[in-house]
Protein backbone atom coordinates (compact mmCIF):
# COMPACT_ATOMS: atom_id res chain seq x y z
CA UNK A 1 0.00 0.00 0.00
CA UNK A 2 1.17 3.53 -0.72
CA UNK A 3 1.82 5.88 2.17
CA UNK A 4 -1.15 8.21 2.30
CA UNK A 5 -1.53 11.58 3.99
CA UNK A 6 -4.81 12.72 5.52
CA UNK A 7 -6.78 14.86 3.10
CA UNK A 8 -8.50 18.14 3.87
CA UNK A 9 -11.78 16.26 3.39
CA UNK A 10 -10.79 13.73 6.06
CA UNK A 11 -9.63 16.42 8.46
CA UNK A 12 -12.93 18.27 8.01
CA UNK A 13 -14.76 15.05 8.91
CA UNK A 14 -12.74 14.64 12.10
CA UNK A 15 -13.16 18.27 13.11
CA UNK A 16 -16.89 18.20 12.45
CA UNK A 17 -17.47 15.22 14.71
CA UNK A 18 -15.00 16.16 17.43
CA UNK A 19 -15.97 19.80 17.69
CA UNK A 20 -13.67 22.23 19.46
CA UNK A 21 -13.68 22.62 23.22
CA UNK A 22 -11.01 24.80 24.80
CA UNK A 23 -11.98 23.72 28.32
CA UNK A 24 -11.60 20.07 29.43
CA UNK A 25 -14.73 17.96 29.63
CA UNK A 26 -15.56 14.29 30.08
CA UNK A 27 -16.67 12.47 26.95
CA UNK A 28 -19.49 9.89 26.82
CA UNK A 29 -17.06 7.25 28.11
CA UNK A 30 -16.00 9.38 31.07
CA UNK A 31 -12.58 10.28 29.63
CA UNK A 32 -11.18 13.79 30.12
CA UNK A 33 -10.97 15.42 26.71
CA UNK A 34 -10.01 18.83 25.29
CA UNK A 35 -9.50 20.54 21.94
CA UNK A 36 -10.58 18.36 19.04
CA UNK A 37 -11.03 15.15 21.00
CA UNK A 38 -7.56 15.11 22.56
CA UNK A 39 -7.12 12.81 25.56
CA UNK A 40 -4.16 11.77 27.64
CA UNK A 41 -2.54 12.01 31.05
CA UNK A 42 -2.23 15.81 30.89
CA UNK A 43 -5.96 16.39 30.35
CA UNK A 44 -7.83 16.98 33.59
CA UNK A 45 -10.68 18.91 35.17
CA UNK A 46 -10.22 22.67 34.94
CA UNK A 47 -7.69 22.56 32.09
CA UNK A 48 -8.05 25.33 29.52
CA UNK A 49 -6.08 25.72 26.30
CA UNK A 50 -5.80 28.22 23.45
CA UNK A 51 -6.76 27.57 19.84
CA UNK A 52 -3.08 27.12 18.92
CA UNK A 53 -2.70 24.31 21.48
CA UNK A 54 -5.86 22.64 20.19
CA UNK A 55 -4.44 22.78 16.66
CA UNK A 56 -1.13 21.29 17.87
CA UNK A 57 -2.90 18.46 19.69
CA UNK A 58 -5.04 17.81 16.61
CA UNK A 59 -2.00 17.61 14.33
CA UNK A 60 -0.25 15.21 16.71
CA UNK A 61 -3.32 13.01 17.22
CA UNK A 62 -4.03 12.89 13.48
CA UNK A 63 -0.39 11.98 12.79
CA UNK A 64 -0.66 9.03 15.19
CA UNK A 65 -3.81 7.80 13.41
CA UNK A 66 -2.26 8.30 9.95
CA UNK A 67 0.82 6.33 10.98
CA UNK A 68 -1.31 3.49 12.33
CA UNK A 69 -3.47 3.20 9.21
CA UNK A 70 -0.43 3.31 6.93
CA UNK A 71 1.22 0.63 9.08
CA UNK A 72 -1.71 -1.76 9.48
CA UNK A 73 -3.40 -1.59 6.07
CA UNK A 74 -1.73 -3.76 3.47
CA UNK A 75 -4.45 -3.79 0.81
CA UNK A 76 -4.63 -1.27 -2.01
CA UNK A 77 -7.14 1.36 -0.89
CA UNK A 78 -8.11 4.79 -2.15
CA UNK A 79 -8.00 8.19 -0.45
CA UNK A 80 -11.63 8.05 0.72
CA UNK A 81 -11.07 4.66 2.32
CA UNK A 82 -7.89 5.90 3.96
CA UNK A 83 -9.61 9.03 5.30
CA UNK A 84 -12.49 6.99 6.76
CA UNK A 85 -10.02 4.64 8.46
CA UNK A 86 -8.00 7.55 9.87
CA UNK A 87 -11.11 9.17 11.37
CA UNK A 88 -12.10 5.81 12.89
CA UNK A 89 -8.59 5.35 14.30
CA UNK A 90 -8.43 8.96 15.56
CA UNK A 91 -11.66 8.36 17.49
CA UNK A 92 -11.03 4.85 18.81
CA UNK A 93 -7.25 4.47 18.78
CA UNK A 94 -4.72 2.39 16.87
CA UNK A 95 -5.12 -0.65 19.16
CA UNK A 96 -8.82 -0.93 18.30
CA UNK A 97 -8.10 -0.74 14.57
CA UNK A 98 -5.31 -3.33 14.86
CA UNK A 99 -7.60 -5.92 16.45
CA UNK A 100 -10.75 -5.15 14.46
CA UNK A 101 -12.71 -7.18 11.94
CA UNK A 102 -12.83 -3.90 10.00
CA UNK A 103 -9.06 -4.09 9.43
CA UNK A 104 -9.20 -7.81 8.62
CA UNK A 105 -11.88 -7.14 6.02
CA UNK A 106 -9.91 -4.24 4.51
CA UNK A 107 -6.75 -6.34 4.23
CA UNK A 108 -8.77 -9.18 2.69
CA UNK A 109 -10.08 -6.61 0.18
CA UNK A 110 -13.64 -7.29 1.34
CA UNK A 111 -14.51 -3.63 1.11
CA UNK A 112 -18.28 -4.15 1.38
CA UNK A 113 -17.75 -6.14 4.55
CA UNK A 114 -15.36 -3.51 5.86
CA UNK A 115 -17.86 -0.70 5.23
CA UNK A 116 -20.46 -2.55 7.30
CA UNK A 117 -17.97 -3.04 10.16
CA UNK A 118 -17.85 0.69 10.94
CA UNK A 119 -21.36 0.41 12.35
CA UNK A 120 -20.26 -2.14 14.96
CA UNK A 121 -18.44 0.65 16.82
CA UNK A 122 -21.33 2.89 17.93
CA UNK A 123 -21.58 1.82 21.58
CA UNK A 124 -20.17 3.13 24.84
CA UNK A 125 -20.50 0.77 27.78
CA UNK A 126 -23.03 -1.33 25.84
CA UNK A 127 -25.28 1.58 24.87
CA UNK A 128 -25.65 3.00 21.38
CA UNK A 129 -24.51 6.64 21.32
CA UNK A 130 -26.33 8.65 18.65
CA UNK A 131 -23.28 10.79 17.89
CA UNK A 132 -21.11 7.70 17.39
CA UNK A 133 -23.73 6.10 15.18
CA UNK A 134 -23.84 9.22 13.03
CA UNK A 135 -20.04 9.31 12.86
CA UNK A 136 -19.74 5.62 11.95
CA UNK A 137 -22.37 6.07 9.21
CA UNK A 138 -20.39 9.02 7.82
CA UNK A 139 -17.16 6.99 7.89
CA UNK A 140 -18.84 4.04 6.18
CA UNK A 141 -20.33 6.34 3.54
CA UNK A 142 -16.96 7.95 2.87
CA UNK A 143 -15.24 4.55 2.82
CA UNK A 144 -17.67 3.29 0.17
CA UNK A 145 -17.68 6.50 -1.90
CA UNK A 146 -15.86 6.54 -5.22
CA UNK A 147 -13.04 9.08 -5.37
CA UNK A 148 -15.19 11.42 -7.45
CA UNK A 149 -17.66 11.67 -4.55
CA UNK A 150 -16.04 12.80 -1.33
CA UNK A 151 -18.91 12.95 1.13
CA UNK A 152 -18.34 14.03 4.73
CA UNK A 153 -21.86 13.85 6.18
CA UNK A 154 -24.13 10.87 6.70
Amino acid sequence: MANFTYSDNGLALTQSFEGLKLKAYTDSGGVWTIGYGHTGPGVHAGLKIAQAEADTFLASDVARAVTAVNRFVHAEINQNQFDALVDFTFNLGPAVLAKSTLLRDVNAEDFAGAASQFLAWDHVKGVVVEGLLKRRKAEAKLFAAPLSAQATKA
